[in-house]
């Protein structure tokens, strides 16, 4: 148990009814997680005000509460906090609560809009690979050195993210890698936190049906580098056009790493196949097993951080040559000399950077048949873009549902067909259900064909009125290769 006057240290407090000496069992901002004693931080969220729920938190045990506005009825025994952001407040409260984990461990935050989870995932790979205690915190799990949670969001809430890092310092661990999303920025998840270095890998069109506009969205990722200390390092991808403005404020120390820039750190393309790739990093030759043209700027970003933190470049290198690729992102699956890739490409940019990057590899008499969809109750600008880039650059495309949510799968589709140009008409076919969408290339692709299924990659369930229904593309189309003849 905490005092309450211990866990505001440096909260912006307006007014403060009742007494902080006295001591509460936890921090929560879900009235239906509150029992004995806690406190309840109202949260005005995006689609519920916590502020409504303070009466249901007293009724389950609550005896403080931060708030924004103070509620009409104010009892004797609860202790009130007037806060001027809740989300602020909750954000510190969740630091100070856990002794704030993050100054006693090395985080590293890597944000943009592609590569998030590819970079924080390899970087926790290859650190554990050489015997050095690791922690992760990605759109896919959440790993305590061994041991793995299970996550749903890029950017967990910032009580879960100080309890992670809590039980990762218990469990002696000395470096953390933890995707940051624009949402998490925003929504205040990371105040409070204490980086060690912050790594840009790019920006392009995503999210603008939260943000609005693409300069909200560009600034609002450039604030995670204005808010680094000049103990920290900033690490961005020069051969972005947004690269070095996300250094232009920034205390930390700027690094920066690039294919076709002058840059601190550069690599190269000797080889590529669909067996990996001959790279040439800082003058020595390396093998990854990483395919695409895009997994190159990652697995740079990974050496170059390794290198700012300290690792010797020999033991970096072959330390890459071991890492596989992350689930859900190029996941490459071969059966009867058909290759069919998974890859959570769900963005213009993401599509047509795999897309090219399987070009570059495939012979021309092999066709390249696409399954794509787009995302229901997110930003629809991107859907005739995408529909536009997947024909132009695949032999044959098949336009399916990916996670409709509360819209209608065929209206979706329809909008990403609607971008299709006159000249690429007939390459395209739509198959609304996504299971016969994946029999369908199956049914189609030939010996040497490659098999793209985007948008989902690594996600177990089709996310359709409100429910989640058990999906995965990859195991789908495992078992319809296998049963091909």
């Amino acid at each position: 148990m905490k005092l309450i006057r211990e866990i505001l240290y440096k909260v912006d407090i307006i007014d403060i009814i009742g007494d902080t000496s006295i001591k509460i069992n936890k921090v929560e901002f879900n009235s239906k997680l509150i029992v004995n004693d806690d406190m309840y931080v109202a949260v005005n969220g995006v689609n519920v005000d916590g502020h409504n729920f303070i009466n249901k938190a007293i009724k389950n045990g609550s005896i403080c509460i931060i708030c924004e506005n103070l509620p009409t009825e104010i009892l004797n025994d609860i202790v009130y906090i007037k806060v001027n952001s809740s989300r602020d407040a909750l954000s510190i409260i969740s630091s100070n609560y856990y002794d704030n984990p993050s100054s006693k461990i090395n985080l590293i935050g890597i944000t943009g809009t592609n590569g998030k989870t590819t970079v924080s995932t390899l970087l926790y790979e290859l650190y554990k690979n050489l015997g050095i205690k690791s922690g992760l915190i990605s759109t896919i799990k959440i790993m305590i050195d061994h041991d793995i949670i299970k996550s749903n969001q890029t950017t967990p809430d910032s009580l879960a993210i100080n309890n992670y890092l809590n039980k990762m310092v218990l469990n002696g661990v000395k470096y953390c890698f933890m995707e940051v999303s624009s949402h998490g920025i925003d929504q205040s998840r990371i105040k409070g936190l204490n980086f060690k270095g912050g790594i840009f890998t790019n920006l392009t069109h995503d999210h603008l049906d939260y943000h609005k506009n693409f300069k909200n969205y560009r600034d609002t990722k450039k604030q995670f580098f204005d808010n680094l200390t000049n103990s920290s390092f900033a690490l961005t991808n020069n051969d972005d056009k947004n690269g070095m403005f996300m250094l232009q404020n920034t205390n930390a120390d700027k690094f920066t790493y690039s294919l076709n820039s002058v840059s601190d750190f550069k690599a190269k393309v000797l080889e590529s196949s669909f067996d990996g790739m001959l790279l040439k990093i800082d003058n020595s030759d390396v093998w990854s097993r990483l395919i695409g043209r895009f997994n190159v700027f990652n697995i740079l970003a990974v050496y170059s951080t390794a290198v700012i933190l300290g690792l010797p470049k020999e033991n970096i290198l072959k330390g890459l040559s071991k890492l596989k690729a992350v689930n859900g992102r190029f996941q490459l699956f071969k059966k009867n000399e058909i290759n069919a890739i998974i890859d959570y490409a769900h963005t213009p940019d993401a599509l047509e950077s795999i897309l090219l990057s399987i070009n570059e590899i495939k012979s021309l008499s092999n066709n390249l048949i696409t399954v794509v969809g787009c995302g229901g109750n997110r930003d629809k600008s991107k859907r005739p873009i995408m529909g536009d880039i997947a024909t132009s650059l695949s032999s044959k495309v098949i336009f399916t549902s990916d996670n409709p949510r509360n819209e209608d799968p065929e209206s979706i589709i329809q909008q990403m067909i609607n971008g299709v140009k006159v000249i690429n008409e007939k390459k395209f076919i739509s198959i609304t259900n996504r299971e016969e969408a994946i029999k369908t290339a199956c049914y189609l692709a030939e010996s040497n064909d490659i098999i793209l299924i985007a948008g989902k990659g690594h996600e177990s369930y089709q996310e359709i009125k409100g429910i989640k229904i058990q999906f995965d593309d990859f195991d789908i189309v495992k078992n319809l290769l296998n049963q091909k003849k």
